[in-house]
């Protein structure tokens, strides 16, 4: 069985693959404070819980934003599952050309959700939007390019900024309130964290369709993806698995290689 983690500023999302399907997924929070045998110690015991033998774990792909966790995950791994991880990173056959101006700059899991966008949701172009701890727009022309795209903060790390920065203002839920003029406080925030990253999807994604073609497919994912879906029409396809589903493509692709370094 495969292992994939990714690994974000706000969560770790680890799934575990059995050929093509996947047997079950997990989010931990990431703490870069957290060693490696914590992180272990919780994982052996989600696996266990969800009918997963860890000794029937032999490979493992990595796709990761936050270097300090990549080093803890790699360790775990290798002391763990006794397996090298393929880490997503340069050098890493991914079958997707990057029109990046410094295609170094790029984050693996923006290339990962590329992989993924192009296997699953041909033909391109392709949008896709990432509503993690910042909500990252991305490109692919129409030939299958990787274009670029736009970042801009996060849901849940602008309702933080707003509940720490603002005195008289609280922590609210994240959940769609009766309506956009909110007669309270904890609706008005609501109204305006809902529906403006709504607006914000929906603007963003409407000046990519003029660059790219109105044809263009949207495909959502990130954890934030199922709330700003309830409240706009913009995406074709949410699919919350894309990465964990990409890292398994780019195993397959770089598979003796990944194997040779054991």
């Amino acid at each position: 069985m495969l292992l994939a983690i990714d690994i974000n500023n706000t969560s770790v999302h680890l799934g575990v693959w059995a050929g093509e399907d996947l047997r079950a997924t997990w989010r931990l929070a990431s703490d870069v404070e957290r060693l490696p045998d914590e992180y272990a110690s919780l994982l052996l015991t989600l696996m266990r819980a969800g009918g997963i033998d860890p000794g029937q774990i032999r490979d493992c792909a990595i796709g990761s934003t936050v270097p300090s966790l990549t080093q803890t995950f790699q360790e775990l791994v290798k002391r763990y599952f006794r397996v090298h991880p393929l880490v997503v990173g340069s050098g890493v056959r991914t079958g997707v050309r990057i029109l990046y101006d410094n295609p170094r700059d790029v984050g693996a899991d923006r290339i990962i959700d590329a992989v993924a966008a192009l296997r699953l949701y041909p033909p391109p172009p392709l949008i896709m939007v990432d509503c993690g701890t910042a909500t990252v727009f991305d490109a692919i022309s129409a030939e299958g390019d990787y274009l670029g795209g736009a970042i801009a903060p996060g849901m849940g790390v602008s309702a933080e900024a707003l509940f720490t920065r603002a005195a008289r203002l609280y922590r609210v839920e994240l959940e769609k309130p009766k309506s956009a003029i909110g007669k309270n406080t904890a609706h008005a925030m609501q109204a305006g964290i809902m529906f403006g990253y709504a607006g914000l999807v929906e603007g963003i994604v409407a000046r990519f369709k003029q660059e790219l073609g109105a044809n263009a497919k949207v495909i959502a994912t990130g954890v934030y993806a199922p709330l700003i879906a309830r409240e706009t029409t913009v995406f074709d396809v949410v699919n919350p698995n894309l990465t964990l589903i990409g890292l398994r493509f780019i195993y397959e692709m770089n598979r003796g290689e990944a194997r040779g370094r054991d």
